[in-house]
């Protein structure tokens, strides 16, 4: 049986495992806490980016699109599902979500761009 100070425990590992950049281990992690609170965008999230830093890069596109479909005012998670498409070799598909993105968050549309050309990180 899981309790709350076993899940908190679990998401704090999920959570060091990410921070020491084992994103396998996070998203394995993170899957499991997500099969037991799937409304928890916090979660999706941390998985969505560990799926992405592993380059398990069709299951994050899997889990970025289940967020958005559910929260669509996402702006970090249509980033995101853009540099996901990206990689994935999608560029249009990419640009309309960096673009999307930006004009959510409230940033010029060329942000995601010149944010990459910085070093940003998804």
């Amino acid at each position: 049986m899981n309790t709350d100070g076993n899940l908190i425990d679990r998401y704090h590992r999920a959570q060091l495992f990410f921070d020491a950049r084992d994103y396998g281990e996070a998203a394995r992690l993170t899957r499991e806490l997500v099969d037991v609170e799937p409304g928890r965008l916090d979660l999706r999230l941390l998985l969505a980016r560990a799926l992405f830093h592993s380059a398990q890069l069709n299951r994050a596109e899997e889990e970025l699109r289940h967020i958005v479909d559910r929260y669509p005012d996402e702006s970090y998670a249509r980033l995101m599902l853009g540099r996901t498409l990206e990689r994935l070799g999608r560029q249009a598909e990419a640009t309309a979500q960096l673009r999307l993105a930006a004009a959510l968050s409230g940033e010029p549309v060329d942000a995601p761009r010149r944010l990459a050309s910085e070093g940003g990180d998804a």
